[in-house]
C-alpha cells in the first residue's frame, strides 16, 4: 500500500473514532454516569422535598398546651409564611381551651406548592437533589429495558432562605438532615425509549413532622 494510500485509510480510522466518540457521548442510553446523573437530577427536580408527608390545606387550628402540634407551625410563622391568631375553643359546656389559628400569609403563599390533584392542599418544599456524584452502578447494557442500581452523593438545590433558617431546622429534624451535606442516595434506573429514567421509590423517612420528596 502505497504512503498516499496509507495516510487515507488513518483519517478515515481517526475520522470513525472521533463519531463514534461524540455519537457514544450524546446518546441518552449509553450506560455512563453521565446519564445516570441526568435520569436522577431529571426526576428529582419535578420530585422536591417538602415539609410534610401529604399535602395539607389551610387554615388549621392548633392545642395551645400541645407543643408538638404547634412548634412547626410556630417556626413557618417566625419565617414569615404563616399568620397565627389566638381563639378560646369550647370544650364542654363549662370548660374551653386555648387553640392557634394557622392560615398562609401573602409570603407564605409565594412560597406554597399546590397540589395539582387536590384543590386547596399543598405544600411547603425546600429544594430538589442535584446529584455531585455516582459511586457506583450495577452492570448493565445500553438495551432498551436494560435496569442498574446506582449509588450516588447529591446536595439538595435551591433551597429557600426560610429552609435554612435554625428555627424551622429545629422544628422539622428531616429537613436539617435534608440539607446536611454529603448525602448519600440509591436509585433504580431503567433504560426506555427516552433514554435512562429513574424507577420512582416512595420516601422511607416521611411523617407529620419531617420532610419527604413529594411522589
Amino acid at each position: 500500500m502505497n504512503s498516499y494510500a496509507t495516510y487515507n485509510l488513518s483519517r478515515t480510522i481517526a475520522l470513525c473514532g472521533i463519531a463514534a466518540l461524540v455519537t457514544f457521548g450524546c446518546n441518552k442510553k449509553a450506560d455512563n454516569t453521565a446519564n445516570f446523573a441526568g435520569a436522577i437530577n431529571t426526576y428529582y427536580s419535578a420530585h422536591p422535598a417538602c415539609l410534610w408527608s401529604d399535602p395539607i390545606k389551610f387554615p388549621v387550628q392548633a392545642d395551645t398546651s400541645d407543643a408538638s402540634k404547634t412548634s412547626g407551625y410556630d417556626a413557618l410563622v417566625d419565617q414569615g409564611l404563616l399568620v397565627r391568631t389566638t381563639a378560646e375553643k369550647k370544650k364542654f359546656i363549662i370548660a374551653s381551651k386555648q387553640v392557634n389559628n394557622y392560615d398562609l400569609s401573602d409570603k407564605g403563599r409565594s412560597a406554597w406548592t399546590a397540589d395539582v390533584n387536590q384543590p386547596g392542599f399543598g405544600n411547603f418544599c425546600y429544594g430538589h437533589r442535584k446529584v455531585s456524584s455516582i459511586d457506583s452502578s450495577t452492570p448493565t447494557t445500553s438495551a432498551a429495558g436494560a435496569t442498574t442500581q446506582v449509588a450516588y452523593h447529591y446536595t439538595l438545590a435551591d433551597a429557600p432562605a426560610w429552609a435554612s433558617a435554625p428555627e424551622t431546622q429545629n422544628a422539622y429534624p428531616q429537613l436539617h438532615a435534608d440539607l446536611a451535606i454529603p448525602q448519600t442516595g440509591q436509585s433504580t434506573l431503567i433504560n426506555t425509549n427516552n433514554g435512562w429514567q429513574l424507577s420512582p421509590v416512595r420516601s422511607t423517612h416521611a411523617s407529620s413532622a419531617d420532610g419527604q420528596i413529594v411522589e
